[in-house]
């Protein structure tokens, strides 16, 4: 097909055809004619830009779908972390040659883990599992002796009386030098998932330090497996280099993680580097101290339009009010909120619950804020995102932060914002502009009460049809 006719639908304050070429808006009107090699699109009331996820993980996604869920709906006592696991011990099409690979662990549900707690479920293959956040994992004995982990390690290692645990921190690029290779990523899969949410562009934001770490994602692109625009991050060692064909550089990550913290000098350092490239940054802080120390940085260092921090988990109101002095956007995961919420009820200091996940006082400050959903490590659908920017209900049914709820269609307006600029204007449907767009059984104003991808009918991004609802 050589482009999309989509048949009389609404589109911002108009009303016709919408005609997609060469990955753009071609034409609108009445009464279009159906060209040859077009594909039609008829049944549809109205019509979105397509969605974009600010802050995801694409190759984690692939590998996720290929390893075994250890997820709270699967896994909510230490019996059923016996019994999945068990299972996969016994199932081949759960391993990566011999290894075991298992992921979105929560220690709340199924107790502690260390290398003997895992050796006692499986002892005879090599096992890692990884916690829900992903930056943490715990290896069986047979797996730390696999990698290593006894003899010269990283710092993240946890030893006790000189004895490693099994537990690894924020060492993923030292694990994965050491675990044997699966098959490439099923990123076609991937896209599929994303494409029947209405998504039609990423933000990835894993800090990949090498631009071969991008190549299976330019690979995708190029050969139509991935459809979506794909914006990377990349770490601050690609600050100066070019984008694989197919890709396009965002801001450049930079982590401040939990673990050990840098210095404010190092952190301004980073940010200079990245911002003489000509890049903005995009600091990971999932802590109050994380972003006092960003915050501070980029006070020392100066801002660059573009600018973000990621996360924003605990923003106490003096740090609001510096970020919009010195306008920096915040790109934040409402979905979290549903999905470990009834969690952070119990869990996050008292003095910190007041401020997570801001959305509401951060706009009211002149704050931008973009949506994303951080998969796998939060809910992948956009749209539970959206409903918890607006309600900010836990899975359980309390709430959290209240009056940091925004409206539904700012909640919508979250993911509609250009990836350049997250929290920005909504995009919009005009002739010239990118043939992304999110096809409707229904009008707009249903969608704002429901919020639900099951209104989705059909995905077009770059100008063909990527999902039929």
């Amino acid at each position: 097909m050589s482009g999309v006719l989509v048949r009389d639908v609404a589109y911002g304050a108009g009303r016709g055809d919408i005609r997609c070429a060469s990955g753009r808006i071609a034409e609108v009107g009445t009464g279009l004619a159906l060209q040859a090699g077009e594909e039609e699109v008829t049944g549809a009331v109205a019509v979105l830009p397509g969605l974009h996820d600010h802050h995801l993980h694409l190759l984690a996604m692939a590998a996720h779908r290929d390893s075994v869920d250890l997820g709270r709906e699967r896994v909510a006592s230490p019996g059923d972390l016996a019994r999945v696991l068990a299972g996969a011990a016994g199932a081949p099409t759960a391993v990566s040659g011999s290894w075991i690979r298992a992921v979105g662990y929560d220690a709340s549900t199924g107790g502690e883990l260390d290398r003997w707690v895992l050796d006692r479920l499986v002892a005879d293959r090599p096992l890692r599992v990884q916690h829900r956040s992903g930056h943490s994992w715990v290896l069986n004995s047979r797996a730390c002796a696999l990698v290593g982990l006894d003899g010269d390690v990283p710092p993240g290692v946890e030893r006790v009386d000189g004895v490693t645990t099994g537990r690894i921190v924020d060492a993923d690029d030292w694990l994965a030098e050491r675990v044997p290779r699966g098959p490439p990523p099923d990123l076609a899969a991937v896209s599929r998932r994303l494409a029947s949410l209405g998504v039609t562009g990423v933000t990835d934001c894993t800090p990949v330090h090498d631009t071969a770490d991008l190549e299976p994602l330019a690979a995708a692109v190029a050969s139509g497996a991935l459809a979506q625009r794909v914006v990377a991050t990349g770490s601050i060692d690609l600050a100066g280099s070019e984008a694989p064909d197919g890709l396009e550089f965002g801001p450049v990550k930079v982590m401040v993680g939990d673990r050990a913290y840098p210095s404010v000098d190092g952190l301004a350092a980073t940010i200079d580097q990245a911002h003489g490239d000509g890049r903005p940054v995009a600091v990971h802080c999932a802590s109050r101290i994380a972003a006092v120390l960003a915050v501070a940085a980029w006070e020392q260092a100066g801002p660059r339009t573009g600018d973000r921090m990621e996360h924003g988990a605990v923003l106490p109101l003096d740090l609001v009010a510096r970020l919009a002095r010195l306008g920096i956007t915040v790109v934040t995961q409402p979905g979290f909120l549903y999905e470990r919420g009834d969690r952070y009820l119990t869990d996050v200091e008292p003095d910190d619950l007041p401020h997570l996940y801001r959305c509401a006082t951060l706009e009211a400050a002149g704050v931008a804020v973009g949506g994303s959903t951080d998969a796998p490590f939060g809910p992948d659908d956009p749209w539970l995102a959206m409903r918890s920017a607006v309600e900010r209900r836990t899975r359980g049914g309390s709430r959290v932060g209240p009056d940091e709820g925004v409206d539904r269609s700012r909640a919508l307006g979250l993911f509609l914002s250009d990836p350049a600029a997250p929290g920005g204007p909504s995009r919009t449907v005009a002739v010239g502009g990118s043939a992304d767009l999110v096809v409707l059984d229904c009008t707009v104003a249903r969608v704002l009460e429901d919020l639900d991808a099951h209104h989705v009918l059909v995905t077009v991004a770059g100008g063909r049809v990527v999902h039929r609802g």
